[in-house]
């Protein structure tokens, strides 16, 4: 190799290469217009690392030749977003597509033709990348939406993810997010090389992709053939253009991959021609869809429009038509859900629909299975749409054999032989074992223990499925008696794990009365209405001993958690588990009841906006309207208080131009205080 003798010439030389390796990715990966040759592209990558090699002083993170090399972890650490990724609503035809056209007019009181951005919907994993001053300093996966895991490493392996972004004008700090698939051809060399190898095969390329992002030696990650494309912005600490298709644009040419057939389109009719013209042109590109995704282009109107739960009023999934395969049904088995539901399962002859090897699908229900009239032994037509799970949707009559046999409800409950219940009115039969069962109780525990109940950390549900499996617990109360000593004898658990499990296990005993009815799993009471319940009450005690009269006037409260509430707590074995969670420690704060001559906020309109950190927007509406409030959807004159998270937009401007009231989360928090909501 030629001696360069001067640091600077060094230097200039080695930023030179990475300058002509990047802008080479760029042209190869992003724009899909390579400039050089294969071989001509490797002599400067080669070029390169030896000169790192000779001079290591020189070598910085997001040079090309960084892309692997770092060591396998023991585990991924948690992430959690600064604004969630959300979820998407879908339709499946047209009248949906324009019912949603015409939500997003109402909301936004127009008439007007709304523009949408349209974009394949890759059926991959999404990730979120960070960039800060350009350089990608984190990525992470979705996970529930607010927490993800840190797969930095893998993600660096990716050739089409760019190290350093290019150009100049990015934001300090931008939040790119995207999804990380794997092309046809790659997903089918990877399993040619698989069985030449004698080694296991994956089912369809999101598996693979999802398995490759989550190995625990980036090593290998970087032997898969990962693509991305990225579709949207979260966290940006600066300037962006004010349409989605606008940022796409921006984001390419920053050297980041987006979809080539990313198109705008006016209003819902131009929406369903591109829908048919990715359709019909489905089997010709080079990854997996399942369908195509719209969203409200403007900016503005985006934050104007807000979110709805966990999803986006401005944009929505319209999925392709399911794909549906005929199959032999070779028996039905009975599973029991967490809360004792019991579901006929169908066993079938293994096929292959939509990319996936199907073996299982869903009937549902008895009554269902009475409606189809289908019995062991029919030729069935068995539908899968996306992930949703595959189900059986029609009998093939004209192919029934002699000696089909007729499907069964059994009168006991399979797992722990409790007699099986169905209430008047309702489609879906239920084990009575409740907590009892071993089926619920592996359900049950694993719910228990989630993050937004009594938050376990390090409970997974193999570890819990070992448990009860062995015995060493029945439900949810025997979490509390566990040793260190018993849980370091479990698959997978060395002795400093157990001992972390034990901790986090006295750690959750401090919880909140809504955490724990939650906690509980009862039907219908999610986190909104558990605390709705708690700030009514006051106590356990009076929720246990409350009839259905006294039930119904809790906000959000109506007949039917009602009923599951007071059929709940009237099984005595519910009740000692119960007893046994707080005899063994687990206790909360006392709550000030708020009574209705007492409502400080009586009268007063508030207005959620942004995105809250520290509770859902459901809990602060609750606590709000529990204190007499009324939540509103829109700011005007009559607005007393605008509450601002992160990302407010339209609403908060609204309100400092009405000189409304404004405060933050953390005022939020201290007015809540006062009153003790």
């Amino acid at each position: 190799m030629t001696q360069i003798s001067d640091r600077q010439q060094l230097e200039d030389k080695v930023k030179d290469l990475r300058e002509q390796l990047r802008e080479h990715n760029f042209r190869y990966y992003i724009k899909d217009d390579p400039t050089v040759s294969d071989g001509a592209y490797d002599t400067l990558f080669h070029t390169l690392r030896k000169l790192e090699e000779e001079y290591p002083q020189l070598i910085t993170s997001d040079s090309p030749t960084q892309r692997v090399g770092a060591q396998p972890i023991e585990g991924f650490t948690q992430v959690t977003h600064r604004l969630p990724m959300l979820s998407l609503g879908n339709v499946f035809n047209d009248e949906e597509l324009n019912d949603f056209d015409r939500r997003v007019r109402d909301r936004l009181e127009s008439e007007a033709i709304v523009e949408y951005t349209c974009e394949p919907k890759i059926d991959g994993l999404a990730v979120s990348l960070l960039y800060v001053d350009g350089l990608l300093t984190l990525a992470s996966t979705r996970g529930d939406g607010s927490v993800g895991e840190n797969i930095t490493e893998n993600v660096r392996t990716i050739g089409s993810i760019p190290l350093q972004l290019r150009g100049q004008g990015y934001p300090k700090e931008l939040e790119v997010r995207g999804e990380v698939f794997m092309s046809k051809q790659g997903f089918s060399s990877l399993n040619k090389r698989a069985l030449a190898n004698s080694e296991k095969v994956f089912v369809n390329a999101r598996n693979a992709a999802a398995g490759s992002l989550r190995q625990l030696d980036p090593r290998m990650t970087a032997k898969r053939p990962l693509d991305i494309f990225c579709y949207s912005v979260g966290y940006v600490d600066g300037e962006l253009p004010n349409t989605q298709s606008e940022i796409l644009a921006q984001l390419q040419e920053w050297g980041l991959k987006t979809n080539p057939e990313v198109k705008t389109a006016m209003g819902p009719k131009e929406c369903t021609a591109y829908y048919l013209d990715i359709l019909n042109r489905r089997d010709e590109l080079g990854y997996e869809i399942d369908g195509v995704v719209y969203k409200v282009n403007s900016l503005t109107l985006q934050n104007k429009l807000g979110f709805v739960s966990r999803a986006p009023r401005w944009a929505t999934s319209h999925k392709f038509p399911a794909q549906e395969e005929t199959t032999r049904l070779l028996d039905v088995e009975f599973q029991v859900g967490r809360t004792g539901a019991i579901t006929p399962v169908a066993r079938l002859e293994p096929v292959l629909v939509g990319g996936v090897t199907v073996s299982n699908a869903t009937l549902h229900n008895m009554d269902e299975v009475e409606r189809m009239d289908v019995r062991v032994g029919d030729t069935v037509m068995v539908y899968r749409a996306g992930d949703v799970i595959p189900k059986v949707v029609k009998v093939i009559l004209d192919k029934r054999a002699e000696g089909a046999k007729r499907i069964v409800m059994p009168s006991v409950c399979p797992v722990c032989e409790s007699p099986i219940e169905k209430p008047e009115g309702e489609a879906v039969a239920r084990c009575s074992g409740g907590l009892i069962c071993k089926a619920q109780s592996k359900e049950a525990i694993k719910h228990f223990a989630s993050r937004r109940a009594m938050d376990v950390d390090g409970l997974g549900d193999k570890l819990v499925e070992q448990l009860v499996d062995t015995g060493k617990i029945s439900n949810v109360a025997g979490l509390f008696e566990l040793s260190a000593e018993q849980l370091a004898s479990m698959d997978r658990m060395g002795a400093k794990s157990a001992e972390n499990l034990v901790v986090a296990l006295e750690k959750s005993k401090m919880t909140t009365l809504p955490r724990f009815l939650f906690a509980l799993g009862i039907r219908e009471v999610g986190e909104a209405t558990a605390l709705n319940l708690a700030n009514f009450y006051g106590d356990l005690a009076a929720i246990q001993v409350a009839n259905e009269e006294s039930l119904l006037e809790v906000p959000d409260v109506g007949p039917i958690v009602a009923r599951y509430l007071k059929l709940f707590f009237a099984q005595p074995h519910n009740v000692e588990v119960v007893e046994q969670l707080q005899q063994s420690g687990v206790h909360w704060p006392a709550i000030d009841v708020v009574t209705n001559q007492d409502k400080p906020l009586e009268g007063q309109v508030f207005v959620l906006t942004g995105s809250l950190i520290k509770m859902t927007r459901n809990e602060a509406k609750a606590q709000l309207q529990q204190l007499g409030a009324k939540v509103s959807g829109s700011v005007s004159k009559k607005t007393h208080c605008v509450v601002a998270g992160d990302a407010a937009g339209s609403k908060l401007k609204k309100a400092q131009d009405l000189g409304v009231d404004v405060i933050d989360e953390n005022e939020l928090e201290k007015l809540l205080a006062r009153y003790n909501a």
